[in-house]
């Protein structure tokens, strides 16, 4: 979604290479409604901070990001984010530490044990909790 128009949109993906191949719809949110929802909305500059948001099938907002202008952002580590967020819906007893990247990576078992001891937990001293 973006607060340019659907000609806009059409516009980029026809122009810019690295979104030619982009396969999915791409929404316009040209009266920034959206973008006011989700507190992204600059009113005097009249444009949109670069927010990232991932809302499970319950309507629940579980992850967000946003970031200025002129940041991009990284695909893989959204991938990363949803693949976790999937994976957090079946095991929520279960904490996903920055290193994850699928299922089969290493969990954390958040406890009163592992207070103090995440870098261990971690395996990086070689004897994980």
């Amino acid at each position: 979604m973006s607060t340019d128009t659907k000609f806009v949109h059409l516009a980029w993906h026809t122009v810019e290479k690295a979104i030619g191949g982009v396969q999915y719809q791409m929404g316009a949110d040209p009266t920034a409604k959206l973008a006011r929802t989700f507190g992204v909305y600059l009113e005097d500059a009249g444009v949109a901070l670069r927010g990232t948001f991932i809302i499970a099938p319950n309507g629940m907002l579980v992850n967000s990001e946003v970031n200025f202008l002129n940041l991009g952002r990284n695909i893989d580590e959204l991938l990363r984010k949803l693949k976790a967020n999937i994976y957090l819906a079946k095991h929520d007893a279960e904490g996903i530490p920055p290193t994850w990247n699928e299922e089969g990576d290493l969990t954390l078992k958040p406890s009163e044990r592992m207070v103090g001891k995440v870098h261990e937990a971690l395996g990086n001293d070689g004897n994980p909790l």
